[in-house]
């Protein structure tokens, strides 16, 4: 389990590193783009993918670390 958990925590730090930047549309906001503001935007491609897959690997590691406590 310890060897399962060690690559589920690799992987799901590699693909957080993946993600795009969404910072830079923040500091819009703050000097003063507002018409991101209130812009819906839906990810899409590539991007969706790596937005599922780092939801799926937080669940796995989450899960693996709660079986892992309980044994």
């Amino acid at each position: 389990m310890e060897i399962a958990l060690l690559i589920v925590s690799i992987l799901l730090i590699a693909i957080v590193l993946l993600q795009s930047n969404k910072a830079s549309d923040s500091s819009q906001i703050i000097s003063g783009g507002n018409d991101v503001l209130f812009q819906n935007q839906k990810e899409r491609g590539l991007e969706l993918i790596i937005t599922r897959l780092t939801i799926i690997l937080g669940i796995l590691f989450f899960v693996i670390s709660f079986i892992m406590f309980i044994q």
